[in-house]
């Protein structure tokens, strides 16, 4: 695992769009793994901007979501497609057809998440795949528990997501109590992690991720299993490592003064 301290948000959202656009410009049928809320929202916003500033292409790529509330239409204004389509899909030359979110509405769960699966894989894999971190531990939608083996699965959200999200809806309780979220399987299986925590309300957790070994009991240190992962922090997300040993974690920058 290599780890990257920027002294900010802003820089570290930076540096991990141009992680991502270097490797869009690399390979333009680049499969990207995409992440939503509020700390990826500043990643997407300077994709935008070097796509109009610099002719970033994403007109080869293919985009595969983590995860989408159940029971939400793709136009409700809190669904993640709605997210994604305002944020960066409508945004760049990025064909709508070649973007894609699990569907919270069909009326077979089950299968829609092993349709989901089989997108993932018929597509040849994820090759870059963003993520953030919830302040229990949760990449994508993959609650405390959660198999480390686990594939695209219905969630139910603990009390902590539900607190954390539903601010963000107009009427609180209408948030939706599970999601569809791809599994830390099917995270570990892509090719390439990038983990972006911004933020003093993460360094708890962060701590802890990268301190511990994996557990389902703090979901997203299954990454310690991936050959090839780099987790971003700002500063204040990096502010409970000082001074810590972190086996198996090599720190490439530290911007953290």
């Amino acid at each position: 695992m290599n780890l990257i301290i920027h002294p900010d948000a802003a820089s570290a959202a930076n540096a991990a769009a141009a992680m991502m656009a270097q490797a869009l410009a690399a390979h333009p049928r680049l499969v990207l793994g995409l992440a939503t809320g509020g700390t990826v929202e500043p990643v997407y916003a300077r994709l935008v901007e070097l796509h109009r500033q610099h002719s970033l292409d994403f007109s080869r790529c293919r985009t595969f979501n983590l995860d989408e509330y159940v029971g939400l239409p793709a136009h409700h204004r809190n669904s993640y497609r709605h997210f994604m389509n305002e944020r960066l899909f409508l945004q760049v030359n990025l064909e709508l057809a070649n973007t894609h979110l699990p569907d919270g509405t069909a009326p077979d769960l089950s299968a829609e998440c092993l349709r989901y699966e089989s997108e993932i894989a018929a597509s040849g894999g994820i090759d870059l795949q963003l993520l953030g971190i919830g302040q229990n531990g949760h990449i994508g939608f993959n609650e405390p528990g959660a198999e480390l083996d686990s594939r695209t699965h219905v969630q139910t959200l603990s009390a902590t997501t539900r607190a954390q999200n539903s601010r963000l809806f107009t009427a609180p309780d209408q948030m939706p109590a599970q999601a569809i979220t791809m599994g830390l399987g099917t995270i570990r299986d892509c090719r390439q992690c990038l983990l972006l925590a911004t933020g003093r309300e993460k360094a708890g957790i962060i701590r802890q991720t990268l301190t511990s070994a994996p557990t389902p009991a703090i979901p997203a240190t299954v990454l310690h299993e991936h050959p090839d992962c780099t987790v971003i922090l700002d500063a204040a997300a990096a502010s409970q490592l000082e001074g810590l040993q972190l086996p198996g974690v090599a720190l490439l920058t530290n911007q953290w003064k």
